[in-house]
């Protein structure tokens, strides 16, 4: 498989044969990608491939038990958590877990450091400036997933790991969010994103690796994917019959709705 950078640059986060193992169980093998800048990088797979467990390894979350991870040339893969930010990775995890008794403006200005800029944020969402003295648990859903992206951006990232922002929320909120991260990557930042609802991701990404079992058996343009269920379904289940089922959805898996059919469920 290929792994030069997908916008023929040097990548912002390079992963070499990475492997992460959660409570003493091989979940990731082998895992090599890139990913860069000015573009969105796409990783796909079904239920239980280990896409979660990979961004969580990136971020050091968890512990990786053999490769490496470069942020800008540099190996972070043994670095604690905060330096990793401070490195320059942003995450956008799964939970939209945000300071329930911060207000809005206060959520920023924890996690602000520096170039980061609140401002920013109230540009892309200007719902979040109207609300920046409300406390956080007051928010919606779609506004607590526009304060979770925005505060991974008030961190100043080089790269930004953004990890089901769909789940649970309405197609409306999804495809504003999903016009967001395609704005962020236009304007030159790097995002790695993980998506259940495959074409959603892939009409705004621009390079995909898909996920089996911890290992990686696609590489390329997100243009080879498009629409071709099929292929879809060979690379996540090892079948080219499609199984609607899928492998058993995740207690965090949202339902279909009209953006996309999700294939698989879930993430870890």
């Amino acid at each position: 498989m290929s792994t030069e950078s997908p916008a023929g640059t040097e990548p912002v986060l390079r992963l070499r044969e990475v492997d992460i193992d959660r409570d003493e169980i091989p979940v990731v093998r082998g895992v090599s990608l890139d990913v860069a800048p000015g573009a969105v990088t796409v990783l796909l797979g079904a239920n239980g491939a280990g896409k979660t467990t990979l961004m969580d390894g990136i971020a050091g979350l968890v512990r990786t038990t053999a490769g490496t991870i470069e942020l800008a040339g540099r190996p972070v893969q043994k670095l604690p958590v905060y330096k990793r930010a401070r490195a320059g990775v942003g995450y956008v995890e799964q939970a939209r877990t945000t300071f329930r008794t911060l207000t809005v403006e206060q959520n920023l200005l924890v996690a602000r450091a520096g170039a980061g800029d609140p401002d920013q944020v109230y540009r892309l969402f200007p719902e979040l400036a109207r609300r920046r003295t409300l406390q956080a648990g007051h928010l919606s859903g779609g506004e607590q997933q526009m304060l979770v992206l925005g505060r991974a951006l008030v961190t100043d990232p080089k790269v930004v790991l953004v990890d089901e922002m769909s789940l649970g929320l309405a197609p409306l909120i999804v495809r504003r969010l999903m016009r967001v991260v395609g704005e962020l990557a236009a304007a030159g930042l790097a995002v790695l994103l993980i998506e259940q609802f495959a074409n959603l991701a892939l009409d705004v990404g621009t390079h995909a690796y898909v996920l089996r079992k911890g290992r990686i058996v696609h590489d390329g343009p997100c243009a080879d994917l498009r629409g071709r269920h099929e292929l879809l379904h060979e690379y996540y289940f090892g079948s080219t019959t499609p199984d609607r089922a899928g492998p058993e959805p995740a207690d965090h898996a949202c339902d279909p709705h009209p953006l996309d059919t999700p294939i698989g469920g879930g993430t870890r």
